[in-house]
């Protein structure tokens, strides 16, 4: 499987465990608000990872990576948020806070190898 194919995978199982994740918070109106907001950002780095993989130029995808590189940070914030507000344990977030924090860097790599690219 190649590189793109293995983040689209990546970033799709994120997505699904978000949802799930989600599913699964206690009822309330904090858990509500973060849960929406994870929800929101969690789902739309895999979407806009696809929008990338078909951009009609190199401007257009480094524009788009930019946007997925914006959720999945933001991701990582409304995930912390829920461990700090101690609606779910660290322990059980950890991994799908490193897997978001994994798509960042590698966005963040594939942003500047194709502006590198550009320059060359």
């Amino acid at each position: 499987m190649g590189g793109e194919q293995a983040l689209q995978v990546k970033t799709a199982d994120i997505a699904l465990r978000i949802i799930k994740m989600v599913e699964a918070l206690p009822p309330g109106p904090i858990a509500n608000v973060i849960g929406h907001q994870v929800l929101r950002s969690g789902t739309s780095i895999g979407a806009n990872y696809r929008a990338a993989a078909r951009a009609k130029s190199k401007a257009d995808m480094v524009n788009k990576l930019k946007i997925v590189e914006e959720e999945a940070d933001e991701t990582i914030y409304w995930l912390d948020l829920l461990v700090k507000s101690e609606l779910v344990p660290e322990n059980r977030l950890k991994p799908l806070m490193n897997e978001v924090e994994q798509v960042v860097a590698l966005t963040v790599a594939s942003i500047k190898t194709i502006r590198a690219n550009q320059r060359s």
